[in-house]
């Protein structure tokens, strides 16, 4: 299996921030947000590269960054998907084929957005997403709010962990429990995101890829407990400086 850090995003909404700096490479806690998600990958069973796809602006700050990880066990990959603005960016789903295209991954892909900052233990995720190959699993996580979940996909889950109702950013959620940017996609899955390219033209959002695919496929999803923050804004950031430790 590979994993899969998406970083191409320009970080726009934390200029406030930093202009010239990843988003994943700002600290918390003393630590690159990039630093904590690969503390939490590397022992993954099976485990053989990590890859992270980036732009054009960002790409060589990356690779000084993986050229540092001299303890990490696998091999880190950086790809540059070319793109210089936040006009042309690819978009979640975008970067993922750009990816399949040119890396030529022919292994389970677990995908991890670069803002997610967690304490899970992801072991048993990966346990349950591979018990349920070829399907797609989701990783999903109650925010106990249902005013902050019209921000993402809205998740009902059915027997087995199976995914009955999946809506992106509804005005009435049914529920609290949200999708994060993490999924894993079994080797013989990939094709489908191709496939839903030609047929939405739709590339941005991972979530629009989600909820087609839940129109066609059985997805299912697992609930992760522990602490997490989705490091999309000034404000959640300065919310995980103060209380992720």
């Amino acid at each position: 299996m590979k994993a899969l850090i998406l970083a191409a995003g320009y970080g726009t909404r934390l200029y406030a921030l930093v202009r010239d700096t990843p988003k994943a490479l700002l600290e918390i806690n003393k630590k690159p947000l990039l630093g904590h998600i690969f503390d939490r990958v590397e022992n993954i069973a099976g485990l053989n590269e990590v890859l992270l796809v980036t732009n054009d602006k960002f790409y060589a700050a990356f690779g000084r960054w993986a050229k540092g990880q001299k303890s990490f066990r696998h091999p880190i990959t950086i790809i540059n998907d070319k793109t210089k603005t936040p006009e042309d960016r690819l978009g979640s789903i975008g970067d993922i084929d750009f990816v399949l295209k040119h890396a030529k991954v022919e292994d389970d892909l677990l995908v991890i957005g670069s803002d997610n900052l967690f304490d899970f233990n992801i072991e048993e995720y990966v346990r349950f997403a591979r018990g349920r190959a070829p399907a797609v699993t989701v990783g999903l996580y109650d925010i106990h709010d249902r005013a902050e979940a019209t921000k993402f996909g809205v998740v009902e889950l059915g027997q087995g962990g199976k995914i009955i109702s999946f809506e992106e950013k509804p005005q009435a959620p049914k529920s609290s429990l949200v999708a994060m940017c993490f999924y894993h996609l079994p080797e013989k899955s990939l094709g489908l995101i191709g496939q839903y390219l030609l047929e939405s033209n739709k590339a941005d959002k991972a979530g629009d890829y989600i909820s087609w695919l839940c129109r066609k496929k059985d997805v299912y999803g697992f609930q992760f407990t522990g602490k997490w923050y989705d490091i999309g804004s000034v404000e959640a950031y300065h919310e995980a400086q103060k209380n992720f430790n």
